[in-house]
C-alpha cells in the first residue's frame, strides 16, 4: 500500500509504519464502544463536600501548597474559528439587499450575528473594533453601523485586516471588560494561577499547548501582562509552552479507506484532537497538576468559588494520594499471611473499583492485583449537574482487562443502538466540564509513564473534507477519556458556576461573562 516515498513521508515525521498500518485498520474496522456497567450519582461514585470537608480539604491544600511543585496545564492549541461559526455563514450568505436585510431583522436575536451586532457595546473587543473598523474604512463603527456595513464589521472583527479573531487561538480573544482594561481569556488564567496554583517559592507555573503559528503571538502578550500580574499578586510567573507533535497526526482516508492523497501525491495527515496532547501532558512533571480548558473562565469578581473548589479537589487529591502511597509501601512485604481486607475494601469503597475476577486469584496474584490497580496515575475530576450540555460524562464503565471503574466517557464512544447501555447514558445526572487535579508520580517519587495508562482501542472517526473532496478523519483516545482509561479516577460535585465555557461568540455575553 506504501511507496518507498509514502514510507520517508511517514518516518520523516517522527510515526511508526505500525502505528499508521494501526490507524488504517481502524478505519475499517471501526472502535468498539464502551460498555457502560452503571451511573454514578451523589453517594455512589460521585462525592458532595459539606462545609466542614470543604474547610479541611482547603486547609489541607493550603498548608501543603508552599512546599509543593504545582502547574497549570491549560489546552489552547485550537483556533476559535468554531466560536465564530455563525459569523462565518453570514459573511458568505449576506448581501445587504432589502430582502436579505429583512430576512436577517426577522431572525432578530434568535440569530447569533444579529444578536452581536445589537449588542457591540457590551463585548470587551468593542473598542478594539472601532479602532480597527476607524483605520479601516475611514469613518467611526457607529457611522457604518447600517444594514449595508453589516459584513464590514464582521469582516473587520474575524480577518487579518481587521482584528483576525477568525484565526487566532481563544486564549488570545479580550474576553471580560473591566473598568479600566479588559482581559483575554489567557490572562484570566493567570489570575486563577495566582489564586490557587502557586507553589514553591510563590512561582506560579502556566503551561499553555500553542500551534507553531500562535506561538510568537502567545510569547509577545505573556511579555506585555507577566510583569503586571506578578507585581499584583506577588508572585513569579513561569510560564511554558508546547506544540502538539506532528507524530501524534493520523492519517486521513478516503471513502473507501485508501491513504487520502493530497495534489502532489502525499499522504494526508490530520490533527488527532485533544487525546495527542497526552504526549505533551507527559512531559510535564510536577507534584500536582491542574488541568483546565483555555475557554473556561469568567470575570475576577465572581472567580473565588472556582478557587475555591480548585483548592478542595486538590486537597482530596492530596489526602488520597498519601493513603495509597502508604499502602503501596505496606504491600512491598506482604505475603500469603498478610490480611488484605483493608487494602480491598479501599479499592472497592474509596477507588470505586469492582472486579468479579479478584475472588478467584491466588493470594499472590491478589497482592500483586493490588500493587497494580494502586500504583497508577490519580486524577480527581469536578462534575457539574447535567442541565442537558452535549458531551460526556462520569459512568461506571467495563475496563480492558475485566475491571469496573469510574470513567469520563465522551457521547461518541455509547452504543445508543443497545437498549441498555442508552438506558444507562440516560441516567446520567452529571457532566464532565474538564476540571481535573492530577498526580503523575508513584510512590516511589518516579514520574509514570502516561502513555502506558491509554485506551488505545477508544477513539473517533469523522467525516471532513479537503479540496472539494470527502474524507475520513481519526481522533486519538481523548485526553480525560481514552487517554486516562487506566488512571485512578475520583470524581466531585462543583458548582455549576465552576463551569462557564465560551463555545459561540455570544455567550460572553452571559452575565457571568460581563
Amino acid at each position: 500500500m506504501f511507496s518507498e516515498k509514502d514510507l520517508q513521508q511517514i518516518t520523516s515525521r517522527g510515526s511508526d509504519i505500525s502505528v499508521v498500518e494501526q490507524q488504517l485498520e481502524n478505519f475499517k474496522n471501526g472502535f468498539p464502544p464502551l460498555s457502560l456497567a452503571k451511573s454514578p450519582a451523589i453517594g455512589h461514585g460521585i462525592t458532595k463536600i459539606d462545609e466542614e470537608q470543604k474547610d479541611q480539604l482547603t486547609a489541607q491544600f493550603d498548608q501543603q501548597a508552599g512546599g509543593l511543585d504545582l502547574l497549570k496545564f491549560v489546552p489552547a492549541s485550537g483556533a476559535a474559528t468554531r466560536m465564530f461559526k455563525a459569523l462565518f455563514a453570514f459573511l458568505s450568505e449576506y448581501d445587504g439587499s432589502e430582502e436579505a436585510y429583512q430576512a436577517f431583522a426577522d431572525k432578530g436575536e434568535s440569530d447569533a450575528t444579529f444578536k452581536l451586532l445589537k449588542n457591540l457595546e457590551n463585548f470587551a473587543f468593542y473598542h478594539d473594533l472601532k479602532h480597527a473598523y476607524q483605520q479601516r474604512f475611514d469613518q467611526s463603527l457607529e457611522e457604518g453601523h447600517l444594514k449595508r456595513s453589516y459584513t464590514q464589521i464582521i469582516d473587520t472583527l474575524l480577518n487579518a485586516e481587521g482584528l483576525d479573531y477568525g484565526s487566532l487561538p481563544k486564549a488570545l480573544l479580550k474576553f471580560h471588560q473591566y473598568a479600566a482594561t479588559s482581559r483575554t481569556s489567557l490572562e484570566e488564567h493567570f489570575v486563577e494561577g495566582a489564586n490557587y496554583a502557586k507553589g514553591k517559592s510563590n512561582v506560579v507555573k502556566l503551561h499553555f499547548t500553542v500551534s507553531p503559528a500562535h506561538q510568537a503571538k502567545f510569547e509577545a502578550k505573556v511579555a506585555e501582562v507577566k510583569a503586571g500580574y506578578e507585581a499584583r499578586f506577588g508572585v513569579t510567573y513561569d510560564v511554558s509552552y508546547s506544540i502538539q507533535k506532528p507524530s501524534t497526526d493520523t492519517i486521513a482516508v478516503d471513502l473507501a479507506d485508501q491513504p487520502f492523497r493530497n495534489e502532489d501525491g502525499s499522504i494526508l495527515f490530520r490533527p488527532a484532537g485533544h487525546g495527542a496532547l497526552i504526549e505533551n501532558l507527559n512531559e510535564m512533571d510536577a507534584d500536582v497538576i491542574f488541568i483546565k480548558n483555555v475557554d473556561n473562565v469568567v470575570p475576577e469578581r465572581i472567580q473565588q468559588t472556582t478557587y475555591d473548589y480548585k483548592k478542595v479537589i486538590a486537597g482530596l487529591l492530596l489526602s488520597v494520594r498519601k493513603e495509597i502511597f502508604s499502602m503501596l509501601e505496606q504491600l512491598e512485604n506482604a505475603d500469603a499471611q498478610t490480611d488484605l481486607s483493608p487494602f480491598e475494601t479501599y479499592l472497592s469503597k474509596t477507588l470505586h473499583i469492582e472486579d468479579e475476577r479478584y475472588a478467584s486469584l491466588s493470594a499472590d496474584e491478589k497482592i500483586e492485583y493490588l500493587r497494580k490497580k494502586l500504583n497508577r496515575p490519580i486524577r480527581v475530576s469536578g462534575v457539574v449537574k447535567n442541565d442537558g450540555d452535549p458531551g460526556g460524562g462520569p459512568f461506571f464503565a467495563k475496563n480492558p482487562d475485566g475491571s469496573v471503574s469510574l470513567q469520563i466517557v465522551e457521547t461518541a464512544q455509547v452504543d445508543k443502538s443497545d437498549a441498555g447501555q442508552l438506558a444507562i447514558f440516560n441516567q446520567t445526572t452529571h457532566f464532565n466540564p474538564v476540571d481535573l487535579v492530577c498526580s503523575t508520580r508513584d510512590y516511589q517519587g518516579n514520574k509514570f509513564d502516561l502513555l502506558n495508562f491509554r485506551d488505545s482501542e477508544t477513539g473517533f472517526i469523522t467525516q471532513k473534507s479537503k479540496d472539494g473532496k470527502d474524507l475520513k478523519a481519526q481522533e486519538l483516545p481523548g485526553l480525560w477519556n481514552g487517554a486516562m482509561s487506566d488512571w485512578i479516577t475520583l470524581l466531585v460535585e462543583v458548582p455549576v458556576i465552576t463551569f462557564n465555557p465560551v463555545k459561540s461568540v455570544t455567550d460572553l455575553l452571559k452575565e457571568e461573562h460581563r
